[in-house]
């Protein structure tokens, strides 16, 4: 999974050059700021509209006034309890007005457009401020890098201190527990430990975690994925006897499995 933060300090010079102005604080929307927060720039995306939040649904849904129903791009709740997710998002974006960005503003199949989200007058994306809380986890969907590393930071940030979600001590899966995982089937949940071997079978590549096939934890990275894999250094061969943390949604064929589609799922955590 990905990492970063560090505080930066933007002299301001007396100048009247409006574009040398305009340039200076694009530079400084850019720079990431101490305690896990970001600017911004980091997740502002392409504009995809704005509009006033009527209603939140769950913790990471809500309806504006205009019947749009946006869906928050880059976090899951996991299994964590629904009434206090849909409280944390409506005590940051409830009846406020906001600007949506992302790729693209296409609704999905349930009718949902997916946006990172900001509240008007706060430079902290909604998503930010709930991982900033522990009140989500980072989900690893987003392409744009500056965008998941600033996600990636402000999660990183609750869980070294313990906050919300990251309080429980089960908010990190064991795989030698592969009971604990299993109980979360249907789940977005993230999963710790050592990779024992790697093994293709098929299309498949198995990270597997235990010994045994039909009980023990896996994650899988189908073919068509590996190259993005190896051009981010994480080939599977390479994370073998390497300690990992994954995260996705979990599933049961055999064991417990996560599959991976994305290089974000994946942070290798020390050495041999």
């Amino acid at each position: 999974m990905s990492s970063i933060p560090q505080q930066t300090a933007i002299e301001s010079p007396v100048v009247t050059d409006p574009a040398w102005c305009y340039r200076a604080s694009a530079a400084a929307l850019l720079v990431l700021v101490s305690g896990g927060q970001t600017l911004a720039a980091d997740c502002a995306l392409e504009p995809q509209g704005e509009g006033r939040v009527a209603a939140v649904l769950d913790g990471r849904s809500l309806r504006l006034e205009d019947g749009r129903e946006i869906r928050l791009a880059g976090i899951e709740r996991g299994g964590t309890d629904s009434a206090r997710g849909r409280a944390a998002l409506s005590a940051i974006a409830g009846s406020r007005d906001v600007t949506l960005h992302g790729d693209d503003d296409s609704p999905d199949r349930y009718g949902r457009q997916g946006a990172i989200l900001f509240a008007t007058g706060s430079e902290q994306s909604v998503q930010g401020e709930l991982l900033r809380r522990g009140e989500a986890l980072f989900s690893a969907d987003i392409a744009d890098k500056n965008c998941a590393a600033a996600l990636a930071a402000a999660e990183r940030a609750a869980r070294d201190a313990k906050l919300g979600i990251w309080s429980d001590a089960m908010a990190i899966k064991n795989t030698e527990s592969p009971g604990d995982i299993l109980a979360a089937v249907g789940q977005f949940t993230v999963v710790e430990g050592r990779v024992l071997s790697v093994r293709q079978a098929g299309a498949i590549t198995y990270l597997n975690f235990g010994r045994n096939w039909t009980r023990d934890f896996a994650a899988t990275i189908p073919r068509r994925i590996i190259p993005a894999f190896e051009g981010a250094g994480l080939g599977p061969k390479s994370l073998e006897n390497r300690r990992i943390r994954v995260r996705g949604i979990v599933s049961s064929r055999g064991g417990p499995r996560i599959e991976l589609l994305r290089v974000g799922q994946i942070e290798v955590l020390g050495g041999k």
